[in-house]
Parts: structure tokens; C-alpha cells; sequence
């Protein structure tokens, strides 16, 4: 709860946060700068030199005894405007629940290869998955390069050994699978099971379909084009951050912008339910949207009356995939349809060779002799 009229919160991790009027936007708006301190005291006189430091047009005061989360809070707030709301949240998370509870007492000086080491153990005995603890990792050497740029003289380099991570394949449906998974949909379809169609038939993304409108879909050209995914974020309108809001912004990454040629099949399907409104969304029908974690409920109902296990909403695209591989897809048409910015990632992630695909290609070694 805030001091009346002094902007000065205590947070949910026990530290005290305290705002103060740092300038203003080109638009007028005003941009508040953050201090941190573990008591009202501390957070409050931090605040006071900032804002004397603002008011003369001097740098805020850094000092190389400061702790290690004033800088945290510094790089943070830095990258809000350079990076996806999704990134953000993903950003402030690890460094909420990860680094600052673990190293945000420490002087930047303090943070060795040896600490490094032992906050990345710690996170592992913790039960975190090595992908987790390498981005955790990533964020703090980024935390740790900005320091150093604060900081006169520097830093000495951290060295930081990421944890190996172990590969798993990902799930992709069996021809069988999917005959039974697409002869389910088919059977008394409404406008979601016609959606989920359509990305198997495609290779959309979750968020990209429940994003997904009538008028992103030319009959006449039999294409789809994806301009925007939908994401539920972290609502910053709400002090606590504890709501959530959904999203519907531009997609993943540029590569992601795309037009995707339909097939005769997945045309056809979508003469069948076109609403003729353009503004309508495919898995709705209407104006109102659904959003991701209600698809993800539907498809878990659909596969467990199904009898699949194990499926997720990936699983179809991954499926997708996999089926244009074994159809003799070109790579980079591949890769563009999917929204990869490289062709190294659909090669790593997304083409799953079945055994019988692994069989034909070893029998074409009999044709020549071997």
C-alpha cells in the first residue's frame, strides 16, 4: 500500500518501490523513473536524488557500492521500450522470481564466475528445466553487461556455463493419429473444430488462429494471410500485476507476416463456414474471440474423446510439418509458410522423419548398390 501522495509502495518481495517524475515524452506524457530500497526510508531518498538529479538535467547517481538490483531495475526498465510486451513479462518474471530474490543484495562487483555457478545450481536443484535456467542465465549476463557500462572502470567479465539441454522430440501425430483426429473434427463440426482444421491444414500458430478473421482469407485467391496473434499479458493498468488482459497485437516476428496458399481440401472447408463477415473470427463465427487457453481446453476435450494423449496445440503444427516433409516440401517454401526467419529452425524444431520415411530413404541406398 502506497504513503498518501508520495508515490512510494511497498511490493509484494518486501522492498520498497518509489516513483518520481524522471521527464516527459515527445507526446507530453510523463515518464516516471523507480528506486528501490529494502526500507521506506531508503526508497524515499533514493527518489529525492534522482529527482534533484532530473530537475538539473544531471545523470541519476550511480554508485558502484549500489546494490546489484538497482541496476536490475535500470536494465529492465530500458528494455520495456525495446522489446514485446511478451518479452517484457518474460524479462520481469525471471528477474522478480529468479535473480533479484538470489543476487539483488549483492554489490555488481560481488557477481563472480563462482556466484554464477552457484546461482545456476541453485535453480536446477530447484527443479527448474535446463531451457529455463540457460534464458535465466542469458538475462543475467545481459543485467551484467549494462552494469558494467554504468559502472566507472567496469566490470571484470563473468564467465557463465549454461546447463546442457537434453533434446526432446516433439510429439507429431501418426498418419493413423490423424485420419482418426481429422474424421473426429469432421463429425458434427462447429465453428472451433472447422478452426482447428485449419491449422492443421496450415501450421498456424495458437494465437495466430484465435487472431485469425474471415477477412484475413481470400477465397478467390485461396490464400491466408497472418497479420496478428493474440496473447493474454500481464495487465499493467492494475498496481500488483497480478491480472491479466488479452492482447491481440503483431505477430511473433516479421518472418511471421505472411500469406499462405490454401489447398483444394482447406478451401473447400472454408467456403463451407464463411460467415461472409469479414470482421467475424474463424473460431467464433462472430466479433467475439476466443482466446488461447479456452482453444487449449477445447483441443484437450477433442483429443481425449479422440483417444490421443499427449496433444497439445504445437503438436498440430509440429504435425504440419512433419506431413510436408514427408510430401517432399521444398525447405524454404517450408520455412515461409511456418513464419521462420531461418530455415534452421524449421530443420531443428519442426521436421520430425517418421521411421517409414527413414525406411524409404535407406531403400533408395539398395537402387545404388549398396
Amino acid at each position: 500500500m502506497s504513503r498518501k501522495g508520495e508515490n512510494i509502495f511497498k511490493r509484494k518481495d518486501g522492498r520498497w518501490e518509489a516513483r518520481y517524475i524522471k521527464g516527459r515524452e515527445l507526446s507530453g506524457r510523463i515518464r516516471y523513473g523507480f528506486c528501490y530500497g529494502r526500507t521506506y526510508r531508503e526508497a524515499k531518498e533514493k527518489a529525492a536524488a534522482c529527482r534533484a538529479a532530473a530537475l538539473s538535467g544531471a545523470p541519476a547517481p550511480v554508485s558502484g557500492s549500489g546494490r546489484f538490483s538497482v541496476f536490475c531495475q535500470e536494465w529492465l526498465r530500458l528494455e520495456r521500450e525495446k522489446v514485446r510486451d511478451s518479452t517484457y513479462d518474460k524479462y520481469e518474471t525471471v528477474l522478480n522470481n529468479h535473480i533479484l530474490p538470489k543476487l539483488g543484495d549483492c554489490r555488481p562487483a560481488g557477481i563472480t564466475a563462482e556466484v554464477a555457478e552457484r546461482f545456476k545450481r541453485e535453480l536446477l536443484a530447484e527443479g527448474l528445466a535446463p531451457k529455463t535456467v540457460r534464458d535465466d542465465l542469458a538475462e543475467l549476463r545481459s543485467i551484467l553487461k549494462y552494469t558494467a557500462s554504468r559502472l566507472p572502470g567496469g566490470l571484470a567479465e563473468v564467465a557463465i556455463a549454461y546447463p546442457r539441454e537434453q533434446k526432446r522430440e516433439a510429439r507429431v501425430l501418426s498418419p493413423e493419429e490423424q485420419r482418426r483426429f481429422v474424421e473426429y473434427l469432421r463429425t458434427d463440426t462447429d465453428t472451433c473444430k472447422f478452426g482447428v482444421l485449419l491449422a492443421l491444414y496450415t501450421g498456424l500458430r495458437i494465437g495466430e488462429l484465435c487472431a485469425l478473421r474471415w477477412g484475413n482469407i481470400s477465397l478467390r485467391d485461396r490464400t491466408l494471410r497472418v497479420e496478428a496473434a493474440m496473447q493474454r499479458l500481464r495487465d499493467r493498468e492494475h498496481a500488483g500485476g497480478g491480472r491479466t488482459r488479452v492482447v491481440i497485437g503483431r505477430p511473433k516476428s516479421a518472418a511471421s507476416v505472411r500469406s499462405i496458399p490454401l489447398t483444394d481440401r482447406a478451401a473447400g472447408l472454408c467456403g463451407q463456414y464463411d460467415p461472409h463477415d469479414p470482421a467475424a473470427f474463424i473460431l467464433t463465427g462472430t466479433e467475439k474471440y476466443m482466446e488461447p487457453r479456452q482453444l487449449q481446453r477445447r483441443l484437450e476435450k477433442y483429443t481425449r474423446e479422440c483417444g490421443l494423449e499427449g496433444v497439445h496445440f504445437h503438436t498440430i503444427r509440429h504435425t504440419f510439418a512433419t506431413r510436408c516433409v514427408e510430401a517432399g516440401f521444398e525447405l524454404k517454401s517450408l520455412s515461409e509458410i511456418l513464419g521462420h526467419s531461418d530455415t534452421s529452425v524449421t530443420l531443428d524444431r519442426y521436421v520430425h522423419s517418421s521411421m517409414q520415411l527413414k525406411r524409404e530413404n535407406m531403400d533408395k541406398l539398395s537402387a545404388a548398390g549398396m
